[in-house]
């Protein structure tokens, strides 16, 4: 399994505070924000990791992370000129990912869950990770059938069919590489990581696993403080970096 970060994009919505650096690189409570989703995939037993940033913080992230040899992993780096969408990770990540499976978590992401076992026990087709949220519109959603089984996925639809997300962490097997390189643009212009989800439940090999505990997008000011004050008070004993 190779894991992979994005933590690419602008953050214009955390302005000024992202105007000399990458949101990811911002502090929350007493670690940057990237070493929270890099905890995730460390404690997965994930050694090889693909940081995914913006062409002008590339040195910033160097210089925090290193070779991965602090943190006993190999860390590769990429550009994502101009961000295109959540997909095209596995376009950059090509080479990096090879004939492996895949686990890509993104940058601003923090999981109150130890989702290890779920990663560990991954043998094919796709995975993803669903919460609970109020404000669905936001996101992409998954529909249920009765029994709990997904039948659609819409990406920030207008009529919500329900109120569960899909998180920013995603499991794939080797085939994600084909699957996202056939993607075509949304009305965004973005290769939606949607579209792969969508992909993977028409072949019968998509996994909706739940979030149980606290989970937070950390790309709005609130969110942000949210997670300061959640990372205080929850996650001091969950990290292991």
């Amino acid at each position: 399994m190779r894991g992979i970060i994005l933590s690419g994009g602008s953050a214009t919505r955390l302005r000024p505070c992202t105007k000399v650096t990458s949101k990811q690189l911002l502090p929350i409570y007493n670690r940057p924000m990237i070493y929270y989703p890099l905890n995730t995939l460390l404690k997965a037993g994930i050694k090889e990791i693909l940081i995914i940033v913006a062409p002008e913080r590339a040195g910033d992230y160097l210089n925090l992370l290193g070779s991965g040899k602090e943190f006993g992993a190999k860390f590769t780096y990429e550009i994502q000129d101009k961000p295109k969408g959540l997909a095209e990770a596995f376009i950059i990540g090509e080479n990096f990912i090879d004939q492996e499976n895949v686990t890509m978590i993104l940058g601003d992401n923090i999981f109150e869950d130890d989702l290890s076992k779920e990663i560990k026990s991954f043998k094919g087709g796709g995975k993803i990770f669903a919460k609970e949220v109020p404000d669905p519109e936001r996101f992409g959603i998954v529909e249920f059938d009765k029994n709990r089984k997904a039948i659609s996925i819409e990406e920030k639809p207008v009529k919500p069919k329900s109120n569960y997300c899909v998180t920013g962490l995603y499991i794939y097997d080797n085939r994600v590489i084909k699957v996202a390189k056939d993607l075509k643009p949304s009305d965004r212009l973005e290769y939606e990581i949607t579209d792969i989800n969508k992909w993977y439940l028409e072949h019968g090999e998509l996994e909706v696993a739940m979030v149980k505990g606290e989970w937070i997008d950390a790309g709005t000011f609130d969110s942000l403080l949210r997670a300061q004050n959640f990372a205080k008070e929850k996650m001091q004993g969950k990290m292991i970096i």
